[in-house]
């Protein structure tokens, strides 16, 4: 999902009537662009823009995907499970 006018911004899924973005963290354990200081200042700055618009950001890996955590942090995040099913 494109959310930033000039910038080729991208999260991995998001509900914009929500207001609701995920990132997907990949490289966690393995060192990934993510955990790289040059990569961390790019994600801050990413962030932080998405949040001046009014994004609200959800940041998950795949440990977090796989145990269920993620899930319910969006249904949390959503206020219901309907909502789940319309991802852009």
């Amino acid at each position: 999902y494109k959310f930033h006018p000039k910038r080729k911004w991208r999260f991995d899924l998001a509900w914009p009537a929500y207001m609701l973005a995920v990132e997907v963290e990949g490289g966690v354990w393995r060192g990934g662009r993510h955990t790289s200081g040059k990569g961390f200042t790019a994600d801050c700055e990413k962030l932080n823009e998405a949040i001046i618009l009014g994004l609200r950001v959800l940041r998950v890996t795949g440990d977090q995907i796989d145990d269920g955590s993620a899930i319910d942090w969006l249904r949390r995040a959503l206020g219901r499970q309907g909502a789940l099913a319309a991802p852009w």
